[in-house]
Protein backbone atom coordinates (compact mmCIF):
# COMPACT_ATOMS: atom_id res chain seq x y z
CA UNK A 1 0.00 0.00 0.00
CA UNK A 2 1.45 3.37 -1.05
CA UNK A 3 1.53 6.32 1.32
CA UNK A 4 0.04 9.67 0.38
CA UNK A 5 2.97 11.60 1.84
CA UNK A 6 6.01 9.45 1.08
CA UNK A 7 7.84 7.12 -1.28
CA UNK A 8 8.96 3.78 0.12
CA UNK A 9 12.73 3.34 0.09
CA UNK A 10 13.82 -0.13 -0.98
CA UNK A 11 17.59 0.18 -1.17
CA UNK A 12 18.69 1.88 2.04
CA UNK A 13 21.88 0.69 3.72
CA UNK A 14 21.48 -2.62 5.53
CA UNK A 15 22.43 -1.02 8.86
CA UNK A 16 19.46 1.34 8.64
CA UNK A 17 17.09 -1.45 7.71
CA UNK A 18 18.28 -3.33 10.79
CA UNK A 19 18.05 -0.19 12.96
CA UNK A 20 14.43 0.30 11.96
CA UNK A 21 13.68 -3.23 13.15
CA UNK A 22 15.64 -3.01 16.40
CA UNK A 23 14.43 0.50 17.26
CA UNK A 24 10.78 0.15 16.32
CA UNK A 25 9.69 3.44 17.90
CA UNK A 26 10.96 6.93 17.17
CA UNK A 27 11.49 7.44 20.90
CA UNK A 28 13.94 4.50 20.81
CA UNK A 29 16.08 6.21 18.17
CA UNK A 30 16.39 9.80 19.38
CA UNK A 31 19.74 11.57 19.37
CA UNK A 32 20.19 15.12 20.61
CA UNK A 33 22.72 17.86 19.91
CA UNK A 34 23.16 21.49 20.92
CA UNK A 35 24.16 24.01 18.27
CA UNK A 36 25.17 27.61 18.96
CA UNK A 37 24.55 30.03 16.09
CA UNK A 38 26.51 33.33 16.24
CA UNK A 39 24.01 36.16 16.46
CA UNK A 40 26.10 39.02 15.04
CA UNK A 41 26.03 37.94 11.33
CA UNK A 42 22.25 37.51 11.50
CA UNK A 43 21.81 40.86 13.26
CA UNK A 44 24.01 42.64 10.70
CA UNK A 45 22.12 41.04 7.82
CA UNK A 46 18.75 42.04 9.26
CA UNK A 47 19.92 45.64 9.74
CA UNK A 48 21.17 45.72 6.14
CA UNK A 49 17.85 44.47 4.78
CA UNK A 50 15.83 46.84 6.95
CA UNK A 51 17.79 49.81 5.59
CA UNK A 52 17.26 48.48 2.04
CA UNK A 53 13.49 48.35 2.61
CA UNK A 54 13.30 44.53 2.53
CA UNK A 55 13.18 43.59 6.21
CA UNK A 56 13.31 39.95 7.31
CA UNK A 57 12.87 38.42 10.76
CA UNK A 58 15.14 36.25 12.90
CA UNK A 59 12.68 33.44 12.34
CA UNK A 60 12.87 33.85 8.56
CA UNK A 61 16.68 33.57 8.61
CA UNK A 62 16.55 30.34 10.61
CA UNK A 63 13.69 28.83 8.61
CA UNK A 64 15.24 29.77 5.26
CA UNK A 65 18.41 28.01 6.41
CA UNK A 66 16.39 24.88 7.16
CA UNK A 67 14.60 25.03 3.79
CA UNK A 68 17.93 25.28 1.96
CA UNK A 69 19.28 22.47 4.13
CA UNK A 70 16.45 20.13 3.09
CA UNK A 71 17.07 21.07 -0.55
CA UNK A 72 20.72 20.02 -0.32
CA UNK A 73 20.42 17.14 2.18
CA UNK A 74 17.25 15.25 1.20
CA UNK A 75 17.81 12.33 3.59
CA UNK A 76 16.84 14.72 6.39
CA UNK A 77 13.36 14.57 4.90
CA UNK A 78 13.00 10.82 5.39
CA UNK A 79 10.79 9.17 7.98
CA UNK A 80 10.06 5.73 9.40
CA UNK A 81 6.57 4.22 9.68
CA UNK A 82 5.94 0.65 10.77
CA UNK A 83 9.72 -0.06 10.61
CA UNK A 84 9.80 1.03 6.95
CA UNK A 85 11.78 4.03 5.59
CA UNK A 86 10.16 6.60 3.31
CA UNK A 87 11.24 9.74 1.48
CA UNK A 88 8.81 12.57 2.06
CA UNK A 89 7.17 14.10 -1.00
CA UNK A 90 7.11 17.66 0.36
CA UNK A 91 8.87 20.08 2.69
CA UNK A 92 6.50 20.87 5.56
CA UNK A 93 7.47 22.42 8.89
CA UNK A 94 5.31 22.25 11.98
CA UNK A 95 5.35 25.45 14.01
CA UNK A 96 3.52 26.79 17.05
CA UNK A 97 1.95 30.23 16.74
CA UNK A 98 1.08 32.13 19.90
CA UNK A 99 -2.41 33.51 20.13
CA UNK A 100 -3.09 37.23 20.30
CA UNK A 101 -3.85 36.96 24.05
CA UNK A 102 -0.99 34.64 24.99
CA UNK A 103 0.60 37.31 27.19
CA UNK A 104 -2.57 37.37 29.29
CA UNK A 105 -2.09 33.70 30.20
CA UNK A 106 -5.34 32.54 28.65
CA UNK A 107 -5.97 28.82 28.23
CA UNK A 108 -5.93 29.07 24.44
CA UNK A 109 -2.38 30.42 24.15
CA UNK A 110 -1.40 29.06 20.78
CA UNK A 111 -2.01 26.77 17.88
CA UNK A 112 0.13 24.50 15.75
CA UNK A 113 -0.19 23.50 12.14
CA UNK A 114 2.16 23.26 9.14
CA UNK A 115 3.79 25.63 6.72
CA UNK A 116 4.82 24.34 3.29
CA UNK A 117 7.95 25.34 1.41
CA UNK A 118 9.43 24.74 -2.02
CA UNK A 119 13.13 23.78 -2.23
CA UNK A 120 13.74 26.91 -4.32
CA UNK A 121 12.17 29.32 -1.80
CA UNK A 122 14.68 32.00 -0.84
CA UNK A 123 14.76 33.99 2.38
CA UNK A 124 12.31 36.64 1.14
CA UNK A 125 9.74 34.06 0.05
CA UNK A 126 10.20 32.19 3.32
CA UNK A 127 9.61 35.41 5.26
CA UNK A 128 6.46 36.11 3.24
CA UNK A 129 5.09 32.62 3.88
CA UNK A 130 5.87 32.85 7.60
CA UNK A 131 4.05 36.16 7.99
CA UNK A 132 1.07 34.83 6.05
CA UNK A 133 1.09 31.66 8.18
CA UNK A 134 1.19 33.60 11.46
CA UNK A 135 -1.70 35.90 10.51
CA UNK A 136 -3.81 32.98 9.31
CA UNK A 137 -3.19 30.85 12.39
CA UNK A 138 -3.79 33.63 14.88
CA UNK A 139 -7.24 33.88 13.38
CA UNK A 140 -7.70 30.15 14.03
CA UNK A 141 -7.99 29.58 10.29
CA UNK A 142 -6.25 26.24 9.79
CA UNK A 143 -7.21 22.66 9.06
CA UNK A 144 -5.53 21.39 12.25
CA UNK A 145 -7.81 23.47 14.49
CA UNK A 146 -10.83 22.35 12.50
CA UNK A 147 -9.87 18.67 12.87
CA UNK A 148 -9.32 19.07 16.63
CA UNK A 149 -12.70 20.75 17.05
CA UNK A 150 -14.41 17.89 15.24
CA UNK A 151 -12.63 15.20 17.28
CA UNK A 152 -13.49 16.82 20.62
CA UNK A 153 -17.04 17.87 19.81
CA UNK A 154 -18.64 14.55 20.80
CA UNK A 155 -17.71 12.82 24.10
CA UNK A 156 -15.88 9.52 23.58
CA UNK A 157 -15.09 10.16 19.93
CA UNK A 158 -11.58 11.48 20.51
CA UNK A 159 -10.07 8.26 21.89
CA UNK A 160 -11.66 6.13 19.17
CA UNK A 161 -10.63 8.56 16.43
CA UNK A 162 -7.01 8.81 17.61
CA UNK A 163 -6.68 5.01 17.80
CA UNK A 164 -8.20 4.70 14.34
CA UNK A 165 -5.85 7.34 12.92
CA UNK A 166 -2.83 5.59 14.46
CA UNK A 167 -3.90 2.26 12.98
CA UNK A 168 -4.56 3.77 9.55
CA UNK A 169 -1.22 5.59 9.61
CA UNK A 170 0.67 2.41 10.47
CA UNK A 171 -0.95 0.59 7.54
CA UNK A 172 -0.61 3.47 5.05
CA UNK A 173 -4.37 4.01 4.93
CA UNK A 174 -4.44 7.54 6.32
CA UNK A 175 -6.13 9.92 3.83
CA UNK A 176 -4.12 12.85 2.48
CA UNK A 177 -6.64 15.25 4.00
CA UNK A 178 -5.86 13.95 7.51
CA UNK A 179 -2.11 14.00 6.86
CA UNK A 180 -2.36 17.60 5.66
CA UNK A 181 -4.27 18.55 8.81
CA UNK A 182 -1.92 16.71 11.20
CA UNK A 183 1.00 18.74 12.64
CA UNK A 184 2.65 15.42 13.53
CA UNK A 185 3.20 14.55 9.86
CA UNK A 186 5.92 16.95 8.74
CA UNK A 187 9.58 17.25 7.83
CA UNK A 188 10.45 18.89 11.13
CA UNK A 189 8.95 20.82 14.00
CA UNK A 190 10.39 24.18 15.01
CA UNK A 191 9.62 25.95 18.26
CA UNK A 192 10.99 29.40 19.07
CA UNK A 193 11.09 29.47 22.87
CA UNK A 194 12.87 32.83 22.77
CA UNK A 195 9.48 34.28 21.84
CA UNK A 196 8.30 33.44 25.37
CA UNK A 197 11.66 34.49 26.84
CA UNK A 198 12.87 31.07 27.93
CA UNK A 199 15.79 28.75 27.23
CA UNK A 200 15.97 26.12 24.53
CA UNK A 201 15.04 22.51 25.26
CA UNK A 202 15.52 19.09 23.69
CA UNK A 203 11.99 18.31 22.55
CA UNK A 204 11.16 14.65 21.98
CA UNK A 205 10.22 13.40 18.51
CA UNK A 206 6.68 12.02 18.54
CA UNK A 207 6.15 8.30 18.05
CA UNK A 208 2.91 9.17 16.30
CA UNK A 209 3.20 10.70 12.85
CA UNK A 210 6.31 11.11 10.73
CA UNK A 211 8.35 13.95 12.26
CA UNK A 212 12.00 12.90 12.28
CA UNK A 213 13.52 16.11 13.69
CA UNK A 214 12.54 18.80 16.19
CA UNK A 215 14.44 22.04 16.70
CA UNK A 216 13.98 24.40 19.65
CA UNK A 217 15.57 27.87 19.74
CA UNK A 218 15.96 29.63 23.07
CA UNK A 219 17.15 32.90 24.58
CA UNK A 220 20.37 34.27 23.10
CA UNK A 221 23.34 33.82 25.40
CA UNK A 222 27.04 34.63 25.59
CA UNK A 223 29.23 31.62 24.80
CA UNK A 224 32.97 31.59 25.69
CA UNK A 225 35.21 30.92 22.68
CA UNK A 226 38.92 31.03 21.97
CA UNK A 227 39.99 33.77 19.52
CA UNK A 228 43.62 34.71 18.95
CA UNK A 229 44.65 32.85 22.07
CA UNK A 230 42.14 34.62 24.31
CA UNK A 231 38.76 33.66 25.71
CA UNK A 232 36.03 35.97 24.42
CA UNK A 233 32.28 35.95 24.78
CA UNK A 234 30.23 35.56 21.59
CA UNK A 235 26.48 36.21 21.52
CA UNK A 236 24.78 33.11 20.14
CA UNK A 237 21.33 31.68 19.46
CA UNK A 238 21.19 28.20 21.03
CA UNK A 239 19.36 25.42 19.21
CA UNK A 240 18.37 22.14 20.84
CA UNK A 241 18.07 19.50 18.13
CA UNK A 242 16.53 16.04 18.47
CA UNK A 243 16.61 13.68 15.50
CA UNK A 244 15.66 10.14 14.52
CA UNK A 245 18.99 8.40 13.93
CA UNK A 246 17.36 5.79 11.67
CA UNK A 247 17.01 8.19 8.71
CA UNK A 248 20.69 9.04 8.13
CA UNK A 249 24.22 8.48 9.42
CA UNK A 250 25.92 10.63 12.03
CA UNK A 251 28.35 11.77 9.33
CA UNK A 252 25.45 12.93 7.16
CA UNK A 253 23.86 14.85 10.03
CA UNK A 254 27.21 16.45 10.92
CA UNK A 255 27.79 17.63 7.35
CA UNK A 256 24.25 19.01 7.17
CA UNK A 257 24.63 20.96 10.41
CA UNK A 258 27.98 22.37 9.28
CA UNK A 259 26.24 23.57 6.13
CA UNK A 260 23.50 25.14 8.24
CA UNK A 261 26.14 27.08 10.19
CA UNK A 262 27.50 28.38 6.88
CA UNK A 263 24.07 29.73 5.99
CA UNK A 264 23.76 31.43 9.38
CA UNK A 265 27.27 32.92 9.12
CA UNK A 266 26.31 34.54 5.81
CA UNK A 267 22.53 34.78 5.25
CA UNK A 268 23.19 36.29 1.81
CA UNK A 269 23.61 32.65 0.73
CA UNK A 270 19.86 32.26 1.26
CA UNK A 271 18.93 34.87 -1.34
CA UNK A 272 17.75 33.71 -4.76
CA UNK A 273 16.94 30.17 -5.91
CA UNK A 274 18.83 27.24 -4.43
CA UNK A 275 22.13 26.77 -6.30
CA UNK A 276 21.51 23.03 -6.20
CA UNK A 277 18.60 20.77 -5.30
CA UNK A 278 19.54 17.18 -4.51
CA UNK A 279 17.07 14.33 -4.99
CA UNK A 280 17.08 11.54 -2.44
CA UNK A 281 19.58 9.05 -3.88
CA UNK A 282 17.39 6.11 -2.90
CA UNK A 283 14.48 7.22 -5.13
Amino acid sequence: MKRADGIKLKHTDVMYRIAAQVMAKRSDAQNAIELFIPHEPIKAYMQEKRKAGTPVSHLAVLMAGFVRLFAEYPALNRFIVNKTPYARKEIAFGMVVLGAKAEEGTANEGTMSKIYFDPNDDIFEVDRKIQEYIVKNRKGDNSTEELMRKLTAIPGVLRFAVNLIKWADKHNLLPKSIIDASPFHCSMVFTNLASIRTNHIYHHCYDFGTTSMIFAAGNARDIPKMKNGQVVLERCIPLGMVMDERIASGHYFANAFRRFREFMADPHLLEGPAPKIVTDPEI
